[in-house]
C-alpha cells in the first residue's frame, strides 16, 4: 500500500467538514496499524423525558422497585428494556413471514 497522506490543518469545522465530504479515511490511516482500544467507563446517553402515569401504576412500581431495593425510576427503564427486547424478539418472525 502507498504511504498514508498527511492529514491538513483545518481553520474550523466547516473546512474539515468540506475536506471529509471529498476524502476517504483510507487514504490516511493504514488499517494494519491499528490497535483495538476499550472505553470500560462509558455510559450510554440519556435523554430526560416527562411521563405521565396512573397514580395505582406509579404506587406499584415504587413498592416493586422497594421490594426489589432498586430506585423505581431505574425499574422503570429495566422494565422498558426488556418489553423492548421482548417486543423485537417477537416481531422478527412476522417479519420472515412478509416475505
Amino acid at each position: 500500500m502507498e504511504k498514508a497522506m498527511k492529514i491538513p490543518k483545518f481553520k474550523n469545522e466547516d473546512e474539515e467538514r468540506e475536506f471529509w465530504a471529498k476524502h476517504d479515511l483510507a487514504e490516511f490511516f493504514d488499517a494494519k496499524d491499528f490497535q483495538r482500544v476499550e472505553f470500560p467507563n462509558l455510559r450510554p446517553s440519556n435523554k430526560t423525558i416527562s411521563l405521565r402515569l396512573p397514580l395505582g401504576l406509579l404506587f406499584e412500581i415504587k413498592s416493586l422497585a422497594n421490594e426489589r431495593d432498586v430506585p423505581y425510576q431505574s425499574l422503570i427503564k429495566m422494565m422498558l428494556h426488556e418489553r423492548v427486547r421482548e417486543e423485537r424478539r417477537l416481531d422478527r418472525p412476522r417479519k420472515k413471514e412478509r416475505v
